[in-house]
């Protein structure tokens, strides 16, 4: 048997869309994929690039076929255009989503994988909305969930996500901060099978906060947590400087980071792996992964976006539903 993984199509606007299309060109049988999307919009944008794709509607048990596209049609609340955001999608956008995720928890996919969705025009269609993330989380009543990204030989999670930074401190609790590091050591050892992660852990100030005199948060919040769990047996080396934590020497000690704040770590890994990496929510019940870049309404249209990202998440689906046994 093969993973079925359900591919969401994501902003009608964007790069999702065309990305879909090419991944004919990628996977011939190492899995089956369903892409979620409205199938007029992916006729008129393989229309529009020239694309020698094939579209057929999904139907269970089918096998897949090389150059054939399987479409789960979910229908667009209004016909969408290149580069052009629509508040009216808004909600079927968020339907891709819903749909994926029902699939995922009855056993129907083996995965979800998403293309890029726009924070703001969810927003400005009238759903409070930031970020896949948030959402899957709450979607799947899960109370807490992580925030990693993988590519160019980093794992990356983070301790918090799509927050201002003047709400990042008092977001880093020793209580959320615990939690954070037992579903990274978890999930490290079922989705990568690294069972004994060793875990590098930012620190949140300048030079770790330079023993109080730049912050206290190291000495207060985060230490404790450190200690205590390793008390338990977790390998966790930290407080580390953010400025130094992603050279060699120290990445060698370790098998994934944990930073404090988005930025902290994301710039370094998106500088290592930008257009291969991938982002991975952790303490879900189901397998997601997805891109780890954003819409490219500049592109859109154009031919020109890369796939890379696309490819890798849905690779990382796979394995991670066939470690798991998903399917």
């Amino acid at each position: 048997m093969m993973p079925l993984i359900a591919v969401t199509s994501g902003e009608p606007a964007g790069i999702g869309p065309e990305l879909c299309l090419r991944l004919t060109e990628h996977h011939a049988g190492s899995a089956q994929l369903v892409i979620l999307a409205d199938r007029e919009l992916l006729a008129e944008r393989a229309r529009a690039l020239n694309s020698s794709v094939q579209l057929r509607d999904w139907t269970p048990g089918a096998s897949p076929s090389p150059g054939v596209l399987d479409v789960l049609h979910l229908p667009l609340a209004r016909a969408a255009h290149p580069g052009r955001l629509d508040p009216a999608n808004a909600s079927y956008v968020l339907a891709l989503l819903d749909r994926a995720v029902a699939g995922c928890c009855r056993g129907e996919f083996a995965a979800m994988v998403t293309a890029p969705v726009h924070k703001g025009v969810i927003n400005d269609g009238g759903v409070a909305f930031t970020g896949h993330t948030e959402y899957l989380a709450e979607k799947t009543a899960t109370a807490q969930v992580v925030m990693m990204l993988a590519g160019g030989g980093l794992r990356v999670a983070l301790a918090t996500t799509h927050l201002p930074l003047k709400d990042v401190p008092a977001a880093v609790t020793q209580q959320s901060l615990e939690q954070t590091l037992r579903i990274l050591h978890a999930e490290m050892g079922r989705k990568y099978g690294v069972e004994s992660p060793r875990i590098l852990v930012a620190g949140l100030n300048p030079h770790a906060g330079e023993g109080g005199y730049l912050g206290r948060e190291e000495i207060d919040v985060i230490t404790p947590v450190l200690d205590r769990l390793r008390g338990e047996g977790m390998t966790l080396i930290g407080p580390l400087p953010a400025d130094t934590m992603f050279t060699p020497p120290l990445l060698a000690q370790g098998d994934c980071v944990l930073a404090m704040y988005h930025d902290q770590g994301l710039t370094a890994l998106k500088y290592a792996s930008f257009g291969q990496g991938i982002n991975v929510t952790l303490g879900l019940p189901i397998i997601r992964t997805s891109v780890d870049h954003g819409t490219a309404l500049e592109l859109a249209g154009t031919g020109r976006a890369d796939p890379g990202s696309l490819f890798v998440a849905v690779d990382q689906a796979v394995e991670m539903a066939s470690r798991a046994g998903a399917f």
